[in-house]
């Protein structure tokens, strides 16, 4: 257990963390009654618990490479964690603000987790390596940006800031989280369609490469034993 697989662990933690401080049961829970940006605590922690959980996705791979402690467990958890943590906070999405993330775009998104995880699986068993798109990264990002601004937006429709300043400065808290989840929702069918596109060929290939040299393995028909000899023939 050294630090990168520590920060790892960490990430996992923060999971059942967020669907608490998101639920009713979270002690700021009722606090809406106030105007501005009093009222919104729930929110605001559940976004910065978030925040902090998705940085820890990058500085535990970076530590370990570094560091040079990349390990067989920190191979296993850093996916794990990472597919924990988006569909986590989809699921919670779906009942926590329904008019931002609607059930079937948290399905589409954990769909494309699992579809890109079995792409992952296939490769490593070929022998092939799927490296992180920069359509992939873009997702990343922007899943971030929209899980932050529908926790947000559960609260605020919008924030003005600086009012004084010429009648301040209007940021579209419910505009940003709409356009950021359908945003996500478009990268990551594009995204998806890039690992499968991308990798297919060379999957297929090796596959039919590995099921012409061990066909064997893959016959379900049991051969037929060789007839007993009567004991008589049997000197």
């Amino acid at each position: 257990m050294n630090l990168p697989n520590s920060i790892t662990m960490s990430r996992i933690a923060c999971v059942p963390l967020l669907i608490w401080i998101l639920s009713p049961a979270f002690p700021l829970a009722g606090s809406h009654g106030a105007v501005g940006l009093r009222g919104g605590e729930q929110e605001i922690i559940a976004s910065i618990v978030f925040i902090l959980a998705s940085i820890t996705d990058g500085l535990d791979g970076y530590l370990a490479r570094r560091r040079h402690q990349i390990t067989t467990m920190g191979m296993l958890l850093d996916p794990l964690a990472d597919k924990l943590m988006i569909t986590a906070a989809y699921i919670i999405l779906v009942a926590y603000n329904p008019r931002i993330v609607p059930p079937w775009i948290a399905v589409l998104v954990i769909g494309r987790e699992f579809l890109v995880s079995g792409l992952r699986s296939i490769a490593a068993a070929e022998g092939f390596t799927i490296e992180a798109s920069e359509i992939g990264k873009l997702k990343t990002v922007i899943q971030i940006v929209s899980v932050v601004a529908a926790i947000l937006a559960h609260r605020w429709d919008y924030w003005l800031w600086f009012p004084s300043l010429g009648g301040g400065f209007v940021v579209g808290v419910h505009f940003i989280a709409v356009t950021a989840i359908y945003w996500m929702t478009i990268v990551s069918i594009i995204s998806a369609i890039d690992y499968f596109v991308g990798f297919w060929k060379k999957i297929d290939h090796a596959s039919e490469t590995k099921r012409k040299r061990r066909s064997f393995v893959l016959s379900r028909k049991k051969k037929p034993l060789p007839p007993a000899e009567h004991p008589s023939r049997i000197s």
